[in-house]
């Protein structure tokens, strides 16, 4: 195990004199148990459930009364109640309906005591007459590690503290590059980031990757409702990966037979549980978004998944930049994880710009709300006159600044578009994706 950022909100959540059960969402293996595991140090008594093991389900699901409950944690856990801060953890939780319906009880009657729920396939449950405790609980994403997590278990100290200085020192530039592209090539699930940081080799993380695959496909049958929903989902997870950063149609995805209503029903599910996500346009350039709910484009959980399943570790690891890539959509897609991974609100979203007439060919490749802005972003190298699809969000905008995320260094330059307006564009390195906050603090004014 090694430190994730999600410690800070973890401790923020303890600390909070409003705190209710806290339930942790996201996709399987994207380290939910062990940020509670790291997190547990924190506390006096540490009592964990699995709910996949019949004997611990049990204990839930038993009609004991609240207060009879409480008892039982304590005993059957050889804990002490009122000994100190207690921390409690339900794990896998999914598996018992009525366990995620008691989770209000321990806001209610037991507040004293610091709940954590978590489950993989736990968002299924939405649709299954399952009553969730709303208002009663608090939510946080847990998605794979960030560059910067990265760089913490690679235990390259110095490389993540030059991330913090502004501005950002020259020297440091090429080594945090390399060090980007091989965080592109194997993406951020934890348990395959640990086992490269031990071993740093690539070969030996095969097999992880092989696992992480398996594992999705065998919990299918946990969330279709029957056996054509079954198939459907299966041959979108062993397939999407090769759409990845592309747009997607419903209907024949992926060369297959099955039907629109089909396909986005999986789809749906699949957004669920957090293993995909649905990048829909937005055609204004300004608060509140207008969102159009066609041609989605396509993000997975992780990039190092993709480049393992479509095949294409190769390609990645010979590229000079990370843009050169399967022709740029590794880049897309790895700067849309970094902007998500920055995001715990379970309601984060991606989303691109395209313009609202009709037959329109320019597109950006992500908007970012920056305070009440609305930014452009696109993932492009080259020239700023090479930016026309950018040029015309920002020819559109009540403002004039615009964001390129590409290789090489930081910089701010001052330009204007096609057709004259003048704006700042702000350069930013793959690697400081991240400190995407701290920049615009730094030069929107």
């Amino acid at each position: 195990m090694f430190e994730r950022e999600i410690q800070s909100r973890l401790i923020e959540w303890k600390n909070s004199k409003v705190r209710k059960p806290l339930v942790l969402r996201g996709a399987r293996q994207t380290g939910k148990t062990s940020a509670v595991n790291l997190f547990s140090s924190q506390f006096d008594q540490y009592i964990y459930f699995n709910l996949e093991k019949a004997e611990e389900r049990k204990l839930f699901d038993k009609e004991y009364s609240f207060p009879e409950l409480i008892d039982a944690i304590f005993y059957l856990k050889s804990k002490t109640k009122n000994n100190g801060e207690t921390l409690i953890f339900i794990d896998e939780i999914q598996h018992s309906p009525k366990a995620v319906g008691l989770l209000r009880y321990f806001y209610e009657e037991a507040p004293k005591l610091y709940v954590i729920a978590a489950g993989s396939l736990l968002e299924t449950l939405i649709d299954k007459q399952t009553t969730f405790p709303v208002g009663r609980v608090e939510y946080l994403a847990v998605r794979p590690c960030s560059f910067r997590e990265f760089l913490t278990a690679m235990g390259e100290m110095k490389s993540l503290q030059s991330l913090n200085q502004f501005p950002f020192p020259a020297y440091a530039y090429v080594g945090l590059e390399k060090l980007f592209k091989q965080y592109a090539l194997i993406g951020g699930m934890p348990e395959i980031v640990a086992a490269y940081a031990q071993n740093r080799d690539l070969v030996r993380i095969k097999p992880l990757f092989e696992n992480l695959l398996t594992s999705y496909l065998d919990d299918v049958e946990k969330y279709a409702r029957n056996s054509t929903l079954e198939k459907v989902l299966r041959y979108i997870i062993q397939h999407s990966f090769s759409h990845a950063a592309s747009k997607v149609t419903f209907t024949g995805f992926g060369n297959s037979q099955y039907r629109s209503r089909e396909t986005a029903e999986a789809f749906r599910i699949l957004e669920k549980t957090m293993l995909l996500r649905l990048v829909y346009p937005v055609v204004n350039t300004r608060l509140p978004l207008n969102v159009k709910f066609r041609s989605p484009r396509l993000q997975l959980v992780d990039t190092g998944l993709v480049n393992h399943i479509a095949g294409i570790q190769k390609d990645v690891f010979n590229s000079v930049m990370i843009e050169d890539a399967w022709r740029g959509r590794v880049a897309e897609h790895i700067a849309g994880q970094e902007l998500l991974a920055k995001e715990y609100s379970v309601a984060a979203e991606l989303n691109y710009w395209t313009r609202e007439e009709s037959n329109a060919q320019s597109e950006v490749d992500f908007i970012y709300q920056f305070q009440d802005l609305v930014l452009p972003v696109e993932v492009k190298s080259g020239t700023s006159g090479r930016l026309r699809s950018l040029h015309q969000f920002i020819d559109r905008a009540p403002h004039s600044y615009a964001i390129r995320i590409c290789s090489g260094g930081f910089r701010i330059e001052e330009t204007k578009t096609i057709l004259g307006k003048r704006f700042t564009l702000i350069t930013i390195p793959f690697y400081l994706l991240g400190q995407i906050d701290d920049i615009l603090i730094r030069t929107i004014r």
